[in-house]
């Protein structure tokens, strides 16, 4: 399993059209195989950064996402519309293994249903 973690540096003018652009890829990366975490945008401290969780089953399976987005018609249009709207001015990407507690208490790696 593999979770991938990115902060978003945004235009807080922008705001409303990254929560737009969130959404969007929410629905897409869970199309494609994979549990989204959501979208977190400013609330109190820094007003320019934003950060997304989602989890593949594999690597193997993050990169065959990432192929098919990239000729995908509403993934290119989501793309467009961070473009157009200029609400992401950079980003950085992480990979990272979660790790959550059993049902003993335990802590363990958890599949994806």
């Amino acid at each position: 399993m593999i979770t991938i973690h990115l902060r978003y540096e945004i235009d807080p003018n922008q705001v409303e059209a990254f929560e737009r652009y969130g959404r969007i890829w929410i629905r897409l990366v869970e199309r494609f195989g994979g549990v989204h975490h959501g979208y977190f945008l400013p609330s109190e401290g820094d007003n320019d950064v934003a950060y997304a969780l989602f989890t593949f089953e594999s690597l193997a399976a993050y990169e065959q996402y990432r192929i098919a987005a990239a000729s995908d018609a509403e993934c290119l249009a989501a793309f467009e519309f961070a473009r157009e709207t200029g609400c992401i001015r950079r980003y950085e990407r992480r990979f990272l293994s979660p790790v959550f507690a059993d049902d003993t208490g335990d802590t363990a790696h958890r599949r994806l249903p």
